[in-house]
């Protein structure tokens, strides 16, 4: 059996037990799992699960029919030494072993340390294995790793800005903690060292669920007396369907009411949380051409502007102790959903364009950054009101479809017109969704200082598709 080796060396700017703790809390393999790769966890890595000698974690790989299941064990973990072991025990490669191994630089515990993975790994099929898969395999591995590290340095220094700040080993609960925004939020939190509780509209399954049924209004608030923070980001999707008269009350419905029975439930604690932050939308601003829009711009017309208009009335009723701030996102860049996942097989296929004319402005975030905005909006006490979620680097729709075509490497020469947008959606929709100008600048955080990973959209899109620079 012919091993093949893959080792790549990062410096960290946390200490080396803290370098280690973020990848054996929980959330971190949600953190290091790319979202342009056909992979998603089957069993194992719980939410409320550290890493341990013996723990399995199942791992589909690929998509359709040709996926496959990878079972991960960790053979060995020393603390004291800084290093674990994931060693395959059924999967692609005919054998698997990767150490992760921190290491101090320089003298002292404090001082920051060095990451190094090192793979050991065998392929299938003997010879013709390694020469018709060697290439490919080490090539994903760079882009793997690469990816991997730039998301583990970034967010080490993300909690160490917020430790400095006192925020450290806070109880947070999140609603809407399934979905894209909300999962990556989570495990953030939990690498960060955090108690994460996830408000879910079944029974709970554990300590880390607290029940909840916004359509009654009910919230389980005594399981929630003292947590820190409460992210509320639960809502039905603007997405899909057409906007029937039934999806539009839905729509609006899950927003208005989920929001009330989160407010109410805190007006109620005795120990309330310091800060509620509420996910908002830029379609608050509704279509309004080249005009800039920064927090004190008012309110736009139409049914996005009037329902989240209507969502935001009901974060303004929370009791006057606790600090509310409502972020208005834009649209979200990551390939593992969203809109850009919805644009990605047209534009691979190079049948991609821009929408309409392509001269409405296109407000968008990365999602990275995203999770960032809700996490500073939670330790930081001047934050507070509307805070508009969104990139720094103003583009309109055709830029946006130029980029990600160069990224892509594909053409971007078939438009999608107005009328047909409309023919395929209804105008209303249509107009709001895809064809609305709205020039929304992120004036709160940057006159704060926030540190955007990703502020200008090539690199964002470099980043969500894992491609190399």
């Amino acid at each position: 059996m012919s091993i093949q080796t893959f080792e790549r060396t990062v410096d960290s700017p946390a200490s080396a037990l803290e370098t280690f703790e973020w990848h054996v809390r929980p959330g971190a393999l949600r953190r290091l799992l790319p979202p342009w790769d056909s992979a998603t966890v089957v069993s194992g890595s719980g939410p409320t699960e550290r890493l341990s000698v013996g723990a399995r974690t199942t791992i589909r790989v690929g998509l359709g029919p040709v996926g496959i299941r990878w079972i991960a064990e960790i053979s060995e973990l020393d603390r004291d030494a800084t290093f674990f072991v994931d060693t395959q025990v059924k999967g692609p490669f005919k054998s698997w072993d990767h150490r992760h191994q921190v290491e101090t630089k320089g003298e002292g515990s404090a001082h920051p340390s060095t990451l190094t993975d090192h793979i050991e790994y065998a392929l299938p099929m003997g010879i013709l294995g390694r020469t018709f898969g060697g290439g490919a395999v080490r090539k994903k591995l760079d882009r793997m790793f690469a990816w991997r590290h730039r998301v583990m340095l970034h967010d080490l220094e993300a909690h160490a800005r917020a430790a400095s700040a006192g925020f450290k080993g806070k109880r947070i609960a999140i609603t809407g903690a399934s979905g894209l925004v909300g999962s990556s939020l989570a495990a953030f939190l939990r690498t960060g060292g955090h108690e994460v509780l996830e408000l879910v509209r079944r029974a709970p399954k554990g300590p880390h669920e607290v029940r909840w049924d916004p359509a009654q209004g009910t919230v389980d608030h005594g399981a929630l007396e003292g947590i820190d923070a409460l992210v509320h980001l639960a809502g039905e999707s603007i997405f899909g369907l057409r906007w029937t008269a039934e999806k539009k009350r839905r729509i609006a419905e899950s927003r208005v009411m989920g929001t009330r029975a989160i407010v109410t439930a805190i007006n109620a604690m005795k120990a309330p949380p310091k800060v509620l932050v509420c996910a908002s939308a830029i379609g608050i601003y509704g279509d309004r051409g080249e005009e800039a829009l920064t927090e004190d711009a008012p309110r736009g017309t139409g049914f996005l502007a009037d329902t989240c208009s209507a969502w935001e009335d009901e974060v303004k009723q929370v009791r006057s102790d606790v600090r509310e701030v409502r972020g208005r996102i834009g649209v979200v860049l990551d390939a593992g959903g969203g809109a850009l996942k919805t644009m990605l097989p047209a534009f691979k296929m190079g049948v991609g364009g821009r929408l309409g004319d392509g001269q409405s402005w296109f407000p968008w975030i990365a999602l990275d950054d995203l999770v960032g905005a809700f996490h500073r909006a939670m330790h930081d006490e001047s934050l507070t009101g509307p805070v508009n979620f969104v990139a720094p680097q103003e583009v309109r729709g055709q830029e946006f479809a130029k980029c990600l075509g160069g990224v892509l490497r594909r053409p971007t020469i078939l438009p999608a017109p107005r009328f047909a947008l409309r023919m395929a959606l209804g105008k209303e929709q249509a107009d709001e969704m895809l064809l609305a100008s709205v020039r929304v600048q992120p004036q709160v955080l940057q006159g704060g200082g926030f540190p955007y990973r990703y502020p200008k959209l090539q690199d964002a899109l470099k980043h969500a598709l894992g491609v190399a620079e």
